[in-house]
């Protein structure tokens, strides 16, 4: 199958990469560097052999880490997390080798071979992933997929399977009991669970998922197993649970039942004190480097009229705690005695909108100011203070967080972010619940990788900023 296929070259853009950087690293460090490692009674090595031997530790800590699985490459974070992994190992494991053996290994080494290594690691395996992504808008690349089960529960994992375009997964038709195709709006009815074994010798397709079914017991299940292996399709098994990223999930065997545990989400003590310190850093550095930017803003927003330079609006953070969003000010003066009128007038007086159709109420630099996010950009602030983190859900207004229910209360677990998954995932022209769902997925998964993998969205997004910035 393609991603058995894509997996395996995947070992020779590591490879290639590996090469790449030991070359830049050594074109740079070893004129620097003496003939050989100093290793007290030790044979003599040169800092090329080291490189080499480094090089392959590191390969093989790829495949240690499955970095390169053909089930989780070419999607979600858990990729470019084992890549950080495996690369994190070998950096330890040479350091500890070094200080256990004496070996005086040059640091200019160390600080340059493994940054330089991840780095391209991480950019090759995106530049591999748009590739794969251009080729599955064609039709590409898919796997093609058949969802049996009870009705209500093969339509909800068909129709979530669908809604991710990222998946790799085409589904072609669905078996169930008791319904119609009109049953199952979008999906073809392909037959009955009675006749399943007809459907496999009918239909190509390259996997079978199963969801829960009355009629699908134990005896039917290992019958069904034995017939797709004999026709090397890929037998799936779909708990109807959605949202919960692979790292929560763990598979115990259990008198020969897979049985899966849910972790419950946390962000507590290490996890916590982890990401305040890369919001610290990461403001800081930000502010540090954007100076200009802030300057140059600032003037532009003065001379285009009258008002501050800053806005201020209170917003929920973490808990229900009200905080002061800073904002350059990208609207005329009195904006906020206009909101009303307006919602009204666009009908969304009462729900939980955030985003007015063609505001007349932006000014001219603030719209050029929005469509490239430079108006968020004092919340590095708010970050920097400890009200807002770099990633996160978007905060409310307090009107709007009056309109949740019990689940969306949950948003207010951890604090706001400057940036998010809805605001990378198609910003304002998400609905609602599009949104509040895309921001309980961050909550309930959170990670230093996905939130890296969001900022560098964040980046992608800001220099380009689409339709769907406004």
């Amino acid at each position: 199958m393609w991603n058995r296929r894509y997996a395996s070259r995947l070992f020779y853009s590591d490879l290639i990469v590996m090469v790449v950087a030991l070359c830049i690293s050594g074109a740079v460090l070893l004129p620097r560097l003496p003939a050989s490692v100093l290793w007290p009674n030790g044979p003599r090595v040169s800092y090329l052999s080291a490189l080499i031997v480094i090089g392959l530790v590191w390969l093989i800590a790829l495949d240690a880490t499955d970095s390169r699985d053909r089930h989780i490459v070419g999607q979600g974070a858990d990729e470019y997390r084992r890549i950080v992994n495996a690369s994190v190992a070998v950096f330890a494991l040479t350091v500890a080798i070094a200080f256990f053996l004496g070996v005086e290994l040059s640091r200019l080494l160390v600080a340059v071979v493994f940054p330089v290594g991840l780095i391209l690691l991480l950019l090759s395996r995106w530049l591999c992933r748009q590739w794969l992504r251009g080729r599955q808008k064609t039709g590409q690349y898919l796997h093609r997929a058949v969802v049996i089960g009870e009705p209500s529960k093969v339509a909800h994992v068909a129709r979530e399977i669908r809604r991710a375009k990222s998946s790799g997964y085409e589904i072609v038709g669905v078996i169930t009991e008791g319904t119609s195709a009109a049953d199952i709006s979008g999906f073809e009815v392909l037959g009955s669970i009675a006749n399943v074994e007809g459907v496999l010798d009918d239909l190509r397709f390259d996997a079978l998922i199963i969801v829960g079914s009355d009629d699908l017991d134990p005896l039917t299940l290992r019958r069904l197993g034995y017939a797709v292996s004999d026709r090397d399709i890929q037998l799936i098994m779909a708990p109807v649970m959605t949202d919960i990223a692979g790292p929560r999930l763990h598979t115990t065997p259990v008198a020969g039942l897979p049985l899966v545990h849910v972790d419950y989400p946390r962000m507590e003590g290490s996890e916590r004190f982890l990401k305040r310190s890369f919001d610290i850093v990461g403001s800081f550095v930000l502010l540090v480097l954007l100076s200009p930017v802030f300057l140059a803003t600032a003037i532009a927003v003065r001379v285009d009229g009258p008002g501050g330079v800053f806005y201020r609006q209170d917003r929920i953070g973490r808990g229900g705690h009200t905080f002061g969003m800073l904002k350059f000010r990208s609207m005329v003066a009195d904006a906020d005695d206009q909101l009303a009128t307006l919602l009204d007038m666009q009908g969304d007086g009462g729900t939980p909108l955030f985003k007015i159709n063609d505001d007349p109420r932006i000014t001219g630099v603030g719209r050029f100011l929005r469509r490239h996010s430079i108006d968020e950009l004092p919340q590095l602030i708010n970050v920097f203070r400890g009200d807002m983190s770099l990633v996160g859900p978007r905060p409310q207004r307090a009107t709007e967080v009056a309109l949740y229910d019990d689940f969306e209360h949950r948003r207010l677990l951890v604090k706001p972010g400057m940036s998010g998954l809805w605001q990378v995932s198609g910003r304002s022209t998400l609905s609602w619940e599009e949104t509040i769902r895309l921001d309980l997925y961050y909550v309930e998964n959170w990670s230093l990788t996905q939130d890296f993998v969001i900022l560098f969205r964040t980046i992608r997004a800001v220099v380009a900023p689409g339709v769907s910035a406004h």
